[in-house]
């Protein structure tokens, strides 16, 4: 039986598209290139786009795998190991925080949730005046943020938000708090709620059905399953990207050995595996900046239950925010965070949240009443918040290492305060942060306030995970603060540049996507220039 929703990417492959699974290679291969992009997410799918449309002849490396709508069955068990780093459980050096980032073709922009923001205004200022990046104002910005806003479909979403996210906006309406509605990159959405698994109906505007597909029909070729090892370097330039061949199941190296040639590399891996494969390549780095400064948006969570259904597995699941208290204090203050809800399913949820035996069993018999709301934490801003270290562990792969201080954990417990007392405003009959301590709710805000003012905050304790990984290859006016010049060209590298969000000096307050689209847009359209692409 086929399915009733057509596929561009098989279409695409039956009409010619040059993609080569590395894991069905028999011998060692070369490719050629004007320009070879290491990696498929948003970074790496607006620069293909951009150069291909330029006449630069263009190979992008993923090391997951090429899925497409005929995969995306809208169940866990399939999406997580399919379409994720570490089947969605990659975790800091401590375990203490959890990472969801995207390995398929497409990166995170495949899996995410859509949501949509321009890097706020008072991030940029920050970069501009700490780390000279002059011409990233906000006005500068703007067009290339509304050239991808078009490109990608961005713009508001006219469905009323499902119950899960209307939560938020009824509590903090009743407190006083602002709210406001997230723009999303889809066009034709069937609110289906399972944008984390890939979407099915090819609606949400991914890399993986818009730009790749564009680059893909100007003639650019796809390498997928091959692991970027290392850039061989000699005299200022990279010479060639040396890759190993994946097997089927993308866990292992085949042995199959493949050379990539070009006049210009970019690095678009995403930060972690960025930062890991210019240290494996040796890059120059004589401020020893390369890998440091990573940063998360790492994120505190409260359960709340309610009487009526909540069904947060059903509907678009981010499109309520508030950036309330992100602006209650100067941005070099008290860790600010920005509030949003998350769908919820029942692997991811039931292997999150902070409760065991019955009580476990208890809380998933209510999974069709239960509130996830989120907390992302702003971090970068303060000298206590300095993010994490990307480095490498033995064999090569990357490892990140993310303390925890007491600026963040006094940000947390804010944060959780914060969220249970909106989720009582909305009608909670119940709240629980995610802490190993708590397993059974809080019944009001005056016991919860009491609790949660009492909770050890602590690594392993209180549930800490993350979405957004920036930082590591920090853009910057100053050698001494960025390994990559705002240009983009990795410094000390001549034709290498990074197009990725690891760039970021610090976390920028917002989901990092549509920051990713516009400034890598701008930066690409600068390199195609620079590389005699035509206009």
């Amino acid at each position: 039986m086929t399915s009733p929703i057509p596929d561009p990417i098989q279409a695409g492959i039956a009409a010619g598209w040059q993609v080569i699974d590395a894991s069905t290679l028999q011998q060692d291969r070369r490719y050629d290139a004007d320009v070879v992009i290491v990696g498929t997410g948003a970074g790496g799918g607006v620069t293909a786009e951009i150069l291909a449309n330029a006449g630069l002849k263009v190979l992008l490396v993923e090391e997951g795998a090429l899925k497409s709508s005929k995969d995306f069955k809208m169940r866990e068990a399939d999406a997580y190991p399919a379409l994720y780093q570490d089947a969605a459980a990659r975790k800091t050096a401590d375990k203490a925080i959890n990472i969801l980032q995207g390995r398929t073709v497409g990166g995170s922009t495949t899996v995410n949730w859509t949501s949509s923001f321009r890097t706020p205004a008072a991030t940029l200022d920050w970069w501009q005046a700490k780390y000279g990046l002059k011409d990233y104002g906000a006005d500068a910005l703007a067009p290339w943020f509304q050239k991808m806003e078009e490109r990608l479909h961005i713009s508001d979403w006219p469905t009323p938000p499902n119950e899960n996210n209307d939560l938020l906006r009824r509590g903090a309406e009743k407190l006083g708090i602002s709210t406001g509605l997230i723009r999303r990159n889809v066009n034709g959405c069937w609110n289906l709620g399972y944008c984390g698994m890939g979407c099915p109906t090819n609606a949400k505007q991914s890399m993986l059905v818009t730009t790749i597909p564009a680059a893909l029909e100007q003639g650019a070729i796809l390498l997928t399953r091959a692991r970027a090892e290392r850039f061989t370097l000699a005299g200022g330039q990279a010479s060639a990207l040396e890759c190993a061949a994946l097997t089927a199941d993308g866990l292992a190296a085949s042995g199959r050995r493949i050379t990539l040639k070009a006049r210009h590399f970019v690095v678009a891996g995403g930060a972690i595996n960025s930062p890991a494969l210019l240290l494996r390549s040796g890059a120059p780095d004589p401020y020893q900046v390369l890998g440091q400064r990573t940063f998360l948006h790492p994120v505190v969570l409260s359960i709340g239950t309610y009487r009526q259904p909540v069904e947060a597995f059903s509907g678009a699941p981010q499109t309520v925010y508030s950036d309330h208290f992100l602006h209650t204090q100067a941005l070099d203050g008290p860790m600010g965070y920005k509030l949003e809800v998350g769908p919820l399913h029942p692997v991811l949820a039931g292997t999150t949240v902070s409760a065991f035996g019955p009580a476990h069993a208890q809380l998933m018999g209510r999974f069709a009443h239960i509130q996830g709301l989120l907390a992302l934490l702003r971090d970068g801003f303060h000298p206590e918040s300095a993010g994490g270290r990307v480095t490498l562990n033995g064999d090569g792969s990357p490892q990140l290492d993310y303390p925890l201080t007491p600026y963040f954990w006094d940000g947390a417990r804010r944060a959780l305060l914060t969220m249970a007392e909106i989720q009582f405003a909305a009608g909670a009959d119940g709240v629980r942060p995610v802490h190993e301590l708590v397993d059974q709710p809080y019944r009001d805000w005056n016991a919860a306030k009491q609790a949660i003012a009492a909770l050890p905050m602590q690594k392993l304790l209180t549930r800490v995970v993350s979405a957004h990984v920036m930082g590591g290859c920090a853009m910057s006016g100053d050698a001494l603060t960025g390994v990559v010049a705002p240009d983009g060209l990795y410094r000390g590298i001549g034709n290498l540049s990074v197009h990725d969000g690891s760039l970021f000096p610090t976390s920028i307050g917002a989901n990092p996507q549509l920051s990713i689209y516009g400034i890598t847009a701008r930066l690409a359209s600068g390199l195609a220039q620079r590389l005699g692409g035509k206009g």
